[in-house]
Parts: C-alpha cells; structure tokens; sequence
C-alpha cells in the first residue's frame, strides 16, 4: 500500500459519534431522552415560566384545571398554583436523584473496588458488610435513617444514596476481579505503580461502563424513595416536590384527583425515562451484549 493509499484511508470517527450512531438505534431510548430533556428544562426554567413561590397561595382552593389561566393546572386545597409545584417538583426530584445517586456510587466504588481488587479477608470483611445492609428492605433501613438525621432535604438524600450502594459495589467488585489478572494491569504492578493509581486509573474507566448503566436506575429509585417518604408526610415541608404534592392531595383524591394524578404522572414519566436511557446506554456501551 502506497502512502497516498493510507492518507486516503477512512479515519475512525470520534468515540462520541459511535456512541450516539448506536444509542440512536433503539428509539425507545430515543423517547427516554426526549422526556428526559423535558424534565431538565422544567427544571431550569421553574422561576422563569412561573415565578411565583410553589408554596403560597396563587388563587382560590381547588380550582379545577383549565378554568383560570393564571392557573392552567388548578390549585390544591390550599390554593396554590399546580403548575408551579411540577415545575420546581422537578428541580427537586433532579436535584435529589443526581445527588443520591452520586452518594450510592462513590460508596459502592470504594467497596466493590477494594474487595475485588484486594480479595482475602478484605473482600471478606467488606462483603460481610454489604450483605447486612441487604438483609434489611431499603424502604425500611431508609425510615429508620430518616427518624435518626431528620427530615430535611439534605438528609433525605444522603439517606436515600446511603441505601442505595450495595448493588454498585457488588457490580465492581465483579467488574475488578475480572480485570485485577489482565495484562495490563501486571504492566502497571511491574513498573512500580501503586495500588491506589492501579484501582483508580487502570481498572476502574474500565469497569465503569455498567455502572454508568446502572446509574440511571439508582435516580429512578431515588425518585421513588422520597416520593414515597413525602407521602407518608416525612418528607421536607419547606420544599414543593412531587411527592408533597401527591401526599396533600390525597386528602381531596375524590373531590379533586388532578391534585395527585399530576404529580404522579410526572413522576411516572420521569422513571420511565431513566429506565429508557438505562436501556440506550447498555445497548451503546454493550453492543455485544446485544446481538448475544
């Protein structure tokens, strides 16, 4: 092959253009995306499309939808406006699912790293711990943290991210003891590398892809969790979230079903769409998982 032949060669495009010509194919994925973007955009722009504080009085109680357009979606039984509490219900359910999420996977990646890197009585002792944690429901160990630290926002979203990490960890540490024995990391054990730099740069970006999968679910269930603490009034009043809204509003669930039926329906539509983009990101970070 002559060099004009090889500058004439097909360069491979850019890793983030495969990724997005795979995760296309699945149009399912697509839709999860599509609602996914929509949640975001509520959420960034809650003080710009209603201004108005979610939790005051915006019109008359119970205001059906549609009937006044200074409340398109009614009010609830205390007269505040519908509308107001999806959008910023949004920031809150986004801004809780992120956080959680990213609590449930640092914890889960230090333990899975370190007993599937270490093996022995390390992965011993730290799988001792993982299984306590499972033997208990999450819902359960997630009310017993709550009536412990409280129920302010803060807490409620490091308790949800504080049961949510054995499922991350049991997923790294298969990720590491597949990889600990691979050729490139005895390069790294020969050159002098330390194990921190061994976990941290050489086998963890490669046993990142499921995780990244599997984040999306921890969001949905995060979601789920202080949805289903609000309802049982424990969550944190000073804050409108979907679950608040659909807690209160079962008080009028026959006289006014619209007071939870819509924050339920966003709900429904944003798990749905975490679960649609779990399925696109495995199917463009695993193709071959795919066609097996």
């Amino acid at each position: 092959m002559t060099s004009l032949d090889t500058d004439l060669s097909p360069a491979e495009p850019p890793r983030l253009v495969v990724f997005w010509r795979r995760y296309r194919r699945n149009r399912a994925a697509l839709l999860g995306l599509v609602i996914f973007v929509i949640v975001v955009l509520m959420a960034l722009t809650a003080g710009l499309v209603d201004p108005g504080d979610p939790l005051r009085r915006a019109g008359d109680p119970l205001t059906p939808p549609f009937v006044d357009w200074a409340t398109p979606l009614g009010t609830d039984q205390l007269g505040r406006d519908v509308l107001s509490g999806v959008f910023y219900g949004a920031r809150i359910s986004l801004l809780i699912g992120v956080v959680a999420t990213l609590v449930a996977i640092a914890i889960g990646v230090v333990i899975g790293a370190l007993a599937g890197y270490f093996g022995g009585w390390v992965d011993d002792v730290l799988m001792r711990v993982t299984e306590a944690f499972q033997t208990i429901p999450n819902f359960v160990l997630l009310l017993t943290l709550v009536a412990i630290l409280g129920s302010k926002i803060e807490w409620i979203t490091l308790a949800i991210g504080i049961v949510s990490w054995t499922a991350p960890a049991r997923m790294v540490r298969a990720e590491f003891m597949s990889l600990r024995g691979r050729e490139f990391v005895d390069a790294a054990r020969n050159l002098g590398v330390s194990n921190t730099a061994i976990i941290f740069k050489e086998i963890l970006p490669n046993a990142l892809p499921p995780i990244v999968v599997y984040a999306s679910v921890i969001m949905a269930l995060s979601i789920l969790l202080e949805s289903a603490l609000a309802f049982l009034a424990l969550g944190d009043p000073n804050y409108a979230s979907w679950g608040n809204m659909i807690g209160q509003g079962r008080a009028v669930l026959r006289s006014a079903p619209y007071c939870a039926v819509i924050p339920g329906i966003a709900i429904v539509l944003t798990v749905l769409s975490f679960s649609l983009l779990g399925e696109g990101l495995n199917d463009a970070l695993n193709p071959r998982q795919k066609k097996q």
